[in-house]
């Protein structure tokens, strides 16, 4: 290969990894849970294409649980109800999603993305799914996303210690695609019982996907943000607010002034 090609090759390897490109795969579909002498028998290998998937933690290739893939969604998210009411703490709760396998992302996540923060804080933020170096360092909103989040919660005088953050879906999607419907079902059980065990005064929705989800609304982002919603936890009534997702504002900086002014509504209701 020449020098030429040579760097054309490690600047599309850099495309993909940026791009969350995590595995390699052949051009024949391959059903990674069943045994491996018939998928070995299903079709011939490409000559120009790796003879095998690289092994990734968690994939279900290296360990990683068939259950999930067996499980049809509505027992699994039947399963994830009667999981996530019986924990008495976070710390319960947390223990049942590390065995939790109703949902298939946890075979292709390399760990639980559980929460961040202060539980006994009196605001909650609550984001979509981990990304790529959440997934890797276990903690949600710690990439390029969750650097410009703590921006701004300092903006306001707040830090990680005086919050708590979570996602609706605790394990990062395989390429940072979106969850599917299905999948943030499963997974809504437990970030409710999260968000009833933190118990937290104010409520917060990182980007249009958590507001649809924990707030049950139909209009975009653009048209939510910034507006009031009552949230009951379990408990009790609290006041929660769609604002845009920190990844959104990275793409569309011009927005952060919409952003600045919802956070600013916060800070002013949680002072008083």
């Amino acid at each position: 290969m020449t020098p030429d090609r040579n760097s054309a090759a490690r600047d599309l390897l850099a495309f993909y990894a940026e791009a969350g490109v995590d595995a390699v795969l052949g051009e024949q579909p391959v059903d990674r849970f069943a045994d491996e002498t018939s998928v070995a028998t299903r079709a011939l290998p490409n000559p120009f294409l790796p003879t095998s998937t690289p092994a990734l933690p968690g994939n279900p290739g290296t360990g990683g649980s068939a259950a999930s893939a067996l499980t049809p969604p509505d027992e699994a998210a039947m399963a994830a109800r009667e999981a996530a009411k019986s924990a008495k703490t976070l710390d319960e709760l947390r223990a049942i999603l590390d065995k939790f396998d109703g949902c298939a992302l946890k075979a292709t996540a390399s760990q639980l993305v559980f929460a961040d923060g202060n539980p006994q804080a009196k605001l909650m933020l609550v984001g979509e799914a981990p990304g790529r170096d959440e997934d890797i360092e276990g903690l949600p909103f710690v990439g390029r996303s969750g650097k410009l989040l703590d921006r701004m919660l300092a903006a306001i005088g707040l830090d990680r210690s005086s919050v708590y953050i979570a996602n609706i879906v605790p394990w990062r999607p395989p390429g940072n695609r979106t969850p599917t419907p299905q999948e943030s079902a499963i997974c809504l059980p437990f970030i409710l019982r999260q968000i009833e065990l933190a118990d937290p005064d104010i409520l917060v929705c990182l980007g249009g996907p958590s507001a649809q989800t924990l707030l049950g609304i139909k209009e975009g982002i653009t048209k939510t943000r910034g507006r009031w919603f009552s949230f009951n936890t379990g408990k009790r009534e609290i006041r929660a607010m769609p604002t845009f997702h920190p990844a959104f504002l990275l793409r569309s900086p011009l927005q952060k002034r919409f952003a600045w002014r919802d956070f600013l509504a916060i800070k002013k209701a949680l002072s008083g």
